[in-house]
């Protein structure tokens, strides 16, 4: 099961208590995955598609709880991804009932002009606004590997309903972004605390731990690296430069110059030949009268001077 599976299947299992809560996470699965017919005889008929179980799961429970009633569940298979999709439908005079409980019906019983997402009552107060964007990623999300990579997205289906969604994820201090992508318009989390936050807040306690254990594993791995790396860039670098050493030292030596050096230059070079491997600081304390690493370096760079203006 893939972890975004994992989320849905948890956020599956939670139920709000208060019933604002169980309308308002009703009305986003309706929004991103529903439709809404009117028949000829003006009976409203209320559907629910998705490829998901959990998401059609939840909806049902969410019905039976919030309303007391029981939708027509039918399963197929889709010929064209051969995978299951699940319908949730809901008739009549319970389709109405749900439609003026998620506020989508006028006073007089007639489809709202406004669909705004942002303005409708059931997402007023906090509690219901969790509830709601937990809807929104039952239906319409994904949330990618945190193994792989951070990434978590919304797909709704135009500009519109992306700013609105966008909106209210900020008043819960969830800070999203939209992107068009082709005829959808995704709105996306990309930082891993942010997607940490919408987890925690959506209730999705169990995944927010599996989350938070990879991404400190991999924050933790990254440090090591980067150390380990750093490291042997300067192992090599110290190794280059010693080799640069030894080679001066003996092309000066073959020349019969190196006798000929100042006592302290003459001493630190012998020294270097007796200790390839040594650094800077172990090569000072191994002085006659000892130096520091920049006085080290000083006289070795006077060495390595002197040979190049021997070879020219």
């Amino acid at each position: 099961m893939s972890f975004s599976a994992e989320v849905k299947e948890e956020l599956t299992e939670y139920i709000p208590r208060g019933r604002h809560c169980q309308i308002a996470e009703l009305a986003a699965i309706i929004v991103f995955c529903g439709r809404i017919r009117i028949t000829e005889t003006g009976n409203y008929r209320l559907l629910i598609h998705t490829e998901n179980i959990f998401t059609g799961r939840k909806f049902y429970t969410l019905l039976e709880k919030a309303f007391g009633i029981k939708g027509e569940v039918s399963i197929r298979r889709s010929s064209v991804k051969n995978t299951l999709i699940y319908t949730i439908l809901i008739k009549n005079k319970e389709a109405a009932e749900v439609l003026a409980g998620i506020k989508f019906l006028d006073k007089d019983g007639s489809l709202r002009d406004d669909y705004s997402l942002v303005s409708n009552l059931i997402v007023q107060n906090n509690c219901c606004k969790k509830a709601f964007v937990r809807g929104a990623f039952l239906a319409a999300g994904s949330i990618g590997d945190p193994e792989k990579s951070y990434h978590f997205e919304i797909v709704v289906k135009d500009e519109t309903q992306a700013e609105e969604l966008i909106t209210i994820l900020s008043e819960l201090k969830i800070n999203a972004k939209p992107v068009k992508r082709k005829n959808h318009y995704p709105v996306y989390l990309k930082e891993s605390d942010v997607i940490s936050e919408f987890l925690g807040i959506t209730e999705a306690h169990i995944s927010l731990m599996k989350f938070e254990n990879v991404r400190i594993y991999k924050e933790v791995k990254n440090k090591v690296n980067r150390k380990v790396n750093c490291e042997t860039a300067n192992i090599k670098k110290t190794a280059s430069a010693a080799a640069k050493q030894l080679d001066d030292i003996y092309y000066l030596k073959n020349i019969n110059k190196l006798d000929k050096l100042p006592d302290g230059l003459k001493e630190l070079a012998k020294l270097r030949m007796e200790n390839p491997d040594a650094t800077l600081k172990e090569l000072g304390e191994l002085l006659s009268e000892p130096l520091g690493k920049s006085g080290v370096n000083h006289r070795l760079n006077k060495i390595s001077q002197i040979a190049e203006e021997n070879r020219v």
